[in-house]
């Protein structure tokens, strides 16, 4: 196949397609009519002397032919995008651009309450959306553009990313206030003796568990969630004792009756990251978008 004589666009429909599938979906993605890329796609499969995607049902199934061709089409897509944006001037005030976030419900809490303020009065047309992290990073989908950034702690990022370090967090004990087994202090004895609610985020182990089990120690958890959200509400209201990062127990200390303590043992820091593709260094908006991540994050910790 002459590459000079195919056209690329084409290649922009084909990815819609396997994105979607769905002609009506992509033809929307794309703002073209629906019989706009029915004819697209009659072209790509006599091009490429395959049906690429049929139906099955109510569905369109991609050909094992198509599915070859997806992350190569998709990945030399976003590379012309991201070439063609390089260096590319960034007005936050008139932007409409559309930016998808992945953090815990807790970076979520924490985040973006102050930074849509923020944003409401220096790019008010700019829009986020959230999804939801996983404990490990969600490569594919920085690397196929569904995501632009994840926000979290990460142990192991491949080279192709790049990561900056967004926040260090530590951990501490909320319970609720008049909790029977507290008088004073939380030392390591009570603590054992607690019953426990974890936040397990998808974890088979956390930081504590590690610890404990490192030391020939155990506690007791007797409920588990993947949801900070309802963590605090669950220990205000009950006997159960949660480990929480302290940004957020401090924050939900004061709305419910909480009392905070520090760990009985020194488990350091963690880190949060912010981590995006690397190829998209010089993409002027997403950098901006970061830089404003980092902005309310340090007003938030001289403000502690």
């Amino acid at each position: 196949m002459n590459i000079y004589s195919f056209d690329l666009n084409l290649l922009r429909v084909l990815d819609a397609l396997l994105r979607e599938r769905n002609v009506s979906r992509a033809a929307e993605r794309l703002s073209l009519s629906q019989p706009a890329v029915s004819n697209a796609l009659n072209r790509l499969r006599e091009l490429l002397d395959d049906p690429l995607l049929v139906r099955v049902g109510r569905a369109m199934q991609p050909t094992p032919r198509a599915l070859s061709l997806e992350a190569p089409i998709r990945d030399a897509l976003q590379q012309i995008e991201h070439t063609l944006n390089a260096g590319d001037f960034f007005d936050p005030a008139t932007s409409r651009q559309r930016f998808v976030i992945a953090v815990t419900d807790y970076v979520e809490l924490i985040c973006m309450p102050p930074l849509m303020a923020h944003l409401a009065k220096v790019a008010p047309g700019v829009q986020l959306g959230i999804e939801h992290l996983t404990p490990s990073l969600p490569a594919a989908a920085l690397d196929n553009g569904e995501i632009d950034l994840a926000v979290g702690r990460f142990l192991d990022v491949p080279t192709r990313f790049h990561s900056r370090r967004w926040a260090s967090e530590t951990l501490q004990v909320a319970l609720r206030k008049q909790h029977p087994l507290i008088d004073g202090e939380l030392d390591l004895t009570t603590f054992l003796r607690l019953r426990h609610l974890w936040v397990h985020g998808g974890q088979t182990r956390g930081m504590v568990d590690q610890w404990l089990e490192d030391h020939d120690l155990a506690r007791g958890v007797v409920y588990t969630t993947p949801n900070y959200l309802q963590a605090a509400h669950i220990v205000a209201s009950s006997d159960l004792a949660a480990v929480l990062p302290t940004g957020l127990a401090r924050h939900f200390a004061g709305l419910l009756p909480l009392q905070l303590f520090d760990l009985p043992f020194d488990l350091g820091t963690f880190q949060l990251d912010i981590v995006s593709v690397a190829q998209r260094e010089r993409d002027a908006a997403l950098q901006w978008l970061i830089g404003e991540i980092m902005a309310i994050q340090s007003q938030g910790s001289r403000g502690v």
